[in-house]
């Protein structure tokens, strides 16, 4: 292949995947205002109804507002657990233990939901901890799951802004560990933070596996709700979807437009 032709097929190879993605969305967005949608490519007649549907519908409107409950806790837990959590990482001498850390807490990303589920079914259905189906035990395996993402954005950005020299710079200053902290740490980080809060925050929303099986009959997060809706009318269960990949869509964009006023590495002369 010639260097003339690369683009050009780069560009085709863009062009058929883009397509691919979008057709299964353009699809659900079409049959959410279709009448009527049975054997056919695209649906019959049009209208508004499913949306109306979706939206007064009480057990959507429960899980809508659990679900984003859920993503709220499982975001403050994050900064809480996640931060102190990521600059001990980063902090540690010893390049060894950097390594592990880094392996135990991206374990969660390689093992399937259903492990983490069936681990915190088997723990907590006893008599000793009887906590199945609470939402503080949902926020907890969403938590799991989420803050792996958060670990690696936070860390690598610590390890591109290179900290170590700004900390070491605050600290001939004057600055105790505190300061350097809340003014050097948290001030550089507050891009990658913010991004890797919404990205938490997204996986959480559309998080199924483990919560169909720990989420009791109140807590049900929208995406186990929305199974039923596949039961039912092809619109409904269209418009549901829709909905589900509009709150996605929101902090995709969310996302990328935190990181674009991203600080530049710290340059050492």
């Amino acid at each position: 292949m010639t260097a003339a032709r690369a683009p050009r097929f780069v560009r085709l190879v863009t062009a058929v995947y883009l397509a691919y993605l979008a057709a299964p969305i353009a699809l659900l967005f079409v049959g959410s205002f279709g009448n009527l949608w049975l054997n056919t490519l695209l649906p019959s007649g049009f209208t508004f109804r499913w949306y109306a549907e979706v939206a007064t519908d009480p057990s959507f409107r429960r899980a809508f507002v659990s679900s984003l409950t859920v993503a709220a806790l499982v975001v403050v837990l994050c900064v809480v657990v996640g931060l102190p959590l990521a600059y001990a990482v980063f902090r540690a001498r010893r390049p060894a233990v950097r390594a592990v850390a880094r392996v135990l807490y991206q374990l969660p990303v390689a093992l399937p939901a259903l492990v983490l589920a069936f681990g915190f079914i088997r723990a907590f259905s006893s008599d000793a901890l009887p906590w199945l189906g609470s939402v503080w035990l949902l926020v907890a395996g969403h938590l799991v799951l989420g803050l792996p993402y958060f670990l690696q954005a936070v860390v690598a950005d610590m390890q591109r802004l290179n900290l170590r020299v700004l900390e070491a710079a605050a600290e001939s200053l004057g600055a105790n560990g505190a300061q350097r902290f809340f003014q050097i740490v948290l001030p550089s980080l507050r891009h990658s933070i913010l991004a890797g809060l919404i990205v938490v925050a997204a996986l959480s929303i559309g998080e199924f596996q483990f919560s169909n099986l720990v989420a009791g009959f109140l807590n049900r997060t929208y995406p186990v709700v929305q199974l039923q809706a596949f039961y039912g009318a092809t619109g409904f269960a269209c418009a549901a979807t829709v909905v589900l990949l509009a709150l996605a869509l929101a902090a995709s964009f969310a996302g990328a437009a935190s990181t674009g006023g991203a600080i530049r590495p710290a340059q050492v002369h």
